[in-house]
C-alpha cells in the first residue's frame, strides 16, 4: 500500500505543484475570515482517507527540528545525556541553527512497520506534523509549501482547501 500511496502522490505532484504553491502564496496578501470553516472539514476528509503508517515519507526524507525540551525528554527516555544524544544523532543546521537529524531516514523509524520507536516522546515537530491546524493559517504557508513536496496528506489537504476556498471566493 505504501508504494501505491507514494507512487500516486509522486505522479500527481508535478501536475499540481505550481497551482498549489500559487494558491498558498495568495495567503501572503489575502485574509480569509473564518478560515477554520475550511480547515476543519479539509482536515477531517484528509485523515479519513490517509494512513500515515502506509507512507512515513516524512520520516524517510525530512527531519524534525529538535527543541531543547525535545532533547531533554528524548535523551532521558533513552537513558542518555543530552550531549550524548546530540553527538550520536543530531547536527546544527548551518543556515538557521536548528537541531536536526544527521541522517535520513530518521534513526527512530522502524522501516519494516513505518512506526516510530520513540513515539510517546517524539519531537514536538513530529507530533504536530503536518501542521494543518496551526494558527493563524497564513503564517504556515512556507511549511505547507514545503510539505506538499513530501507528504501525500498535505498534498490532499491543500488541494481540498483550494477547492473549498475557490468555490466561495474570487481570488
Amino acid at each position: 500500500m505504501a508504494s501505491n500511496l507514494l507512487s500516486s502522490f509522486k505522479r500527481a505532484l508535478p501536475h499540481k505543484r505550481k497551482e498549489l504553491r500559487a494558491f498558498l502564496k495568495k495567503f501572503d496578501k489575502k485574509f480569509i475570515p473564518g478560515i477554520k470553516k475550511y480547515v476543519d472539514p479539509a482536515d477531517a476528509e484528509t485523515w479519513a482517507e490517509t494512513d500515515c503508517l502506509s507512507c512515513a515519507n516524512c520520516c524517510k526524507v525530512m527531519t524534525p527540528t529538535f527543541t531543547k525540551a525535545d532533547l531533554k525528554r528524548i535523551s532521558a527516555h533513552l537513558g542518555m545525556t543530552e550531549s550524548a544524544f546530540y553527538d550520536r544523532w543530531l547536527e546544527t543546521d548551518k543556515d538557521n541553527g536548528d537541531k536536526v537529524n544527521r541522517i535520513q531516514p530518521c534513526q527512530f523509524l522502524d522501516l519494516k512497520t513505518n512506526m516510530c520507536n520513540i513515539y510517546e516522546v517524539r519531537p514536538e515537530d513530529c507530533a504536530k506534523f503536518p501542521h494543518f491546524k496551526r494558527t493563524p493559517f497564513a503564517d504556515f504557508n512556507h511549511i505547507h509549501t514545503q510539505n506538499i513536496e513530501y507528504c501525500p496528506a498535505t498534498f490532499k489537504f491543500i488541494t481540498r482547501m483550494k477547492e473549498k476556498i475557490e468555490r466561495d471566493y474570487e481570488w
